[in-house]
């Protein structure tokens, strides 16, 4: 997956005007990198709490394989770009929280 994929989805607010069954471009970048998919399934699990639509993939040979390093072990988090700056600040208030209880 490319992290500039441009993906249409069906666009729900249309699901009644002239353009149903029309999609809308969704551009998603990654905004984090984790070893392995299991972490990055657990980041996206976080981000969807607060309502921003994400996704966990990593390359298709590592999952097979059930690699957590090198590059076929990365797991990536993706979301769509307009929520990208929202979804890191959440992960850093995240991270900051973990560090002070630490």
């Amino acid at each position: 997956m490319d992290t500039n994929n441009v993906q249409p989805i069906p666009d729900p607010d249309n699901a009644n005007s002239a353009n149903a069954g029309e999609s809308q471009e969704v551009r998603w970048v990654v905004i984090e990198k984790t070893p392995g998919i299991t972490v990055a399934e657990i980041i996206v699990g976080r981000l969807q709490s607060e309502g921003i639509p994400a996704r966990a993939w990593q390359e298709g040979a590592g999952e097979a394989l059930g690699l957590i390093v090198g590059l076929l072990g990365t797991g990536h988090v993706v979301v769509p770009e307009e929520y990208a700056d929202r979804a890191r600040a959440i992960l850093e208030a995240d991270a900051a929280a973990m560090e002070e209880e630490e």
